[in-house]
């Protein structure tokens, strides 16, 4: 996929770094930057693909997602807003399945920079009453940066859902996840002092996360690290051999290079009030471990 998105043909050139480009009507914004490539999808605002030059692909993009209006794109940041999980239709919020409004972009020899909105409508309203401004910021070069803020009256859950690109399930850890974490599968609360190592399918919240995870990758000999800012908890998601096998936008296979660690407000919801926007952010970097 990931191939496919950065030969597709120029729709509009918006600036030198910078262009629109469509999977049949699914545009596309996509960064060719002498440092790093990447690329936004217009719906959801929703971070495809982010890649320092020189290095592998840092998120996991599925090769079978649907690029089509409305339906969710697996893999990248999807933006999971104003609620996490199954609380309301549809599941995980619905910025993530709605067009945003590309606002902004700056570049300069370190990478780019890009803003996108999304307002309250009509379809908003059906589904939450509440007005609101949400804003994603996009910081990219060698390191990747996401901010989301919003504005208006009212709390919600969310998270920046993020898909780590791995060598092997079976090949990492991750540390910096606290003791403390909900197991979604087994509708337990259990207590921890090791470093996450995925056994199966995996669907957990940690509720007293570091300020930081780190995701390393022995096979690769690299480490991800997430920094996690403005959050109550971190969810960690892997959906294991058996549960990707009736996901049709996973391969049969694919499950083994996914990790997700993601940036989340889901126990302790964000507040936003007027003049005070709730604020959700993270920075990703990688280094490659010595040998």
């Amino acid at each position: 996929m990931l191939d496919k998105i950065f030969s597709l043909p120029i729709v509009k050139q918006i600036s030198p770094y910078i262009s629109q480009r469509n999977i049949d009507e699914f545009p596309l914004i996509v960064i060719s930057h002498p440092k790093i490539r990447g690329a936004i999808s217009i719906q959801g605002a929703h971070l495809m693909a982010w890649q320092p030059c020189g290095e592998k692909p840092v998120l996991w993009l599925s090769n079978n997602t649907k690029l089509r209006e409305g339906t969710a794109i697996r893999g990248g940041i999807p933006i999971c807003w104003p609620w996490f999980g199954s609380l309301g239709t549809p599941s995980h919020g619905f910025a993530r399945i709605l067009p945003w409004e590309f606002k902004a972009h700056h570049e300069n020899e370190n990478g780019v920079i890009l803003m996108f909105t999304l307002q309250d409508s009509a379809y908003t309203k059906q589904l939450w009453s509440h007005e609101f401004t949400l804003i994603a910021r996009f910081k990219l070069g060698k390191t990747c940066e996401i901010e989301l803020e919003s504005h208006g009256d009212y709390q919600v859950t969310c998270a920046l859902h993020s898909y780590f690109n791995i060598s092997n399930i079976n090949q990492i850890r991750v540390s910096g996840l606290g003791n403390h974490f909900i197991d979604t599968v087994t509708n337990r609360e259990q207590y921890t002092n090791e470093d996450l190592r995925f056994q199966g399918r995996t669907d957990r919240i940690y509720t007293e996360p570091e300020n930081f995870s780190l995701i390393r990758d022995e096979l690769w000999k690299r480490t991800i690290e997430i920094h996690h800012y403005h959050h109550s908890d971190v969810v960690c998601w892997n959906p294991g051999a058996e549960l990707a096998s009736s996901m049709q936008d996973i391969s049969k296979e694919g499950y083994k290079n996914i990790a997700c660690v993601e940036t989340a407000r889901i126990n302790t919801p964000q507040p936003s009030k007027n003049g005070s926007p709730g604020r959700l952010a993270t920075v990703i970097r990688c280094r490659q471990n010595k040998s």
